[in-house]
C-alpha cells in the first residue's frame, strides 16, 4: 500500500497536514494509517539536527520504520524534514523495490513564515534561530521532473489538501494535474538552489575577508561580480547573515534564469541594505 513522503521547511504545517492526510485516508478507505515521524521517535530536534552523525542515524532509523510498516494492506505517512534528495531518492528505491505507490507533499513556506511558526510553539518544541535557520539553507527543493520526486503536490498556506487527486496517483495511478505538481513551484531547479547557497556564502565570507583591511568609504571587490561592495560601515557576522536570509528567501520566490548574475544581485542588495 502506499507511502506518502512529507517535505519542507521545519515549522511548514508538514505534521498537521498529515494528520489530516491520515483522517482522510481513515475515514475514506477504511485502512489503517501510519505516521512515521520525528515525534514518534521522540528526539530532541536541537540536538540530533544540530548533529550530523545523530541525524544520519534518525534517517536510518525512519527509513526502517517506514519499510517495517510498508505493507500490501497498510498505507504509511513520513512526517519528517526529508530535505536531502538523496534521501527521497532511497526512499523511492525502497518503494520500488517493494512495488509500492508513492508520492510526495512538499509543504511550501517561506523562511520568515516559518521562523514566526517556529517562535508560536511551546519553548520545548522550538528550533534554536540558528538550527532553524541552517536547515532551511540544506533545504534541496524537490523536482518533479525528478522520478524520485513524483508525483508531486505543492502545498501552501492557504491550500487546502488535494485528497482525491492524491487518492487517485496512489490508488488508480493517475498523473497529477500540472497545477498540482509543477506550476506551484517557485523552484525550477535544485542546481539553482545549491548556488543560490554557495554563491552568497562566497560573498558573505569575502566581505568579512575584506572588513579587516579596510574603512569605511572603500570599495570592496567580490569575486564573480562585476559590482563592487560599497562600504558605508561595518557589517558584522550577524546582519550579514540576516541580508543573507532575506535574499535567499526573496530569490527563492523570484529565481532569475541567469544563475550567473546571483552575485552582482547579492552585492547590489548588500549595498542597498546598508543605506
Amino acid at each position: 500500500m502506499p507511502l506518502v513522503v512529507f517535505c519542507g521547511y521545519p515549522c511548514s504545517g508538514k505534521t498537521r497536514r498529515a494528520h489530516e492526510l491520515k483522517d482522510y485516508f481513515t475515514q475514506n478507505t477504511g485502512r489503517k494509517v501510519h505516521i512515521v515521524g520525528d515525534e514518534a521517535q521522540g528526539i530532541d530536534k536541537n540536538s540530533v539536527y544540530a548533529d550530523s552523525q545523530k541525524e544520519k542515524n534518525l534517517r536510518g532509523e525512519l527509513r526502517a520504520e517506514v519499510e517495517r510498516k510498508v505493507s500490501k494492506d497498510d498505507i504509511v505517512i513520513l512526517d519528517s524534514l526529508n530535505y536531502i534528495k538523496g534521501y527521497r531518492y532511497e526512499l523511492f528505491c525502497l518503494i520500488k523495490h517493494t512495488q509500492t505507490p508513492y508520492c510526495l507533499v512538499y509543504c511550501l513556506t517561506s523562511a520568515e513564515m516559518s521562523s514566526e511558526w517556529n517562535k508560536e510553539r511551546d519553548a520545548d518544541a522550538q528550533y534554536s534561530q540558528e538550527l532553524l535557520d541552517a536547515l532551511i539553507l540544506r533545504f534541496e527543493a524537490p523536482d518533479s521532473r525528478n522520478r524520485w520526486d513524483s508525483p508531486l503536490f505543492t502545498i501552501q498556506k492557504e491550500d487546502t489538501l488535494p485528497f482525491e487527486t492524491i487518492c487517485d496517483a496512489l490508488f488508480r495511478k493517475k498523473a497529477p494535474p500540472p497545477n498540482q505538481s509543477t506550476q506551484s513551484q517557485p523552484l525550477s531547479s535544485t542546481n539553482f538552489l545549491y548556488e543560490l547557497d554557495k554563491v552568497t556564502q562566497d560573498v558573505l565570507m569575502a566581505v568579512l575577508d575584506s572588513q579587516k583591511t579596510s574603512v569605511p568609504g572603500d570599495l570592496i571587490s567580490i569575486p564573480g561580480a562585476t559590482e563592487k561592495i560599497e562600504l558605508t560601515r561595518s557589517l558584522n557576522m550577524v546582519e550579514l547573515r540576516k541580508l543573507r536570509r532575506q535574499f535567499i528567501s526573496y530569490t527563492k520566490m523570484h529565481p532569475t534564469e541567469n544563475i550567473g548574475q546571483i552575485a552582482n544581485m547579492f552585492v547590489q542588495y548588500l549595498n542597498k541594505s546598508m543605506h
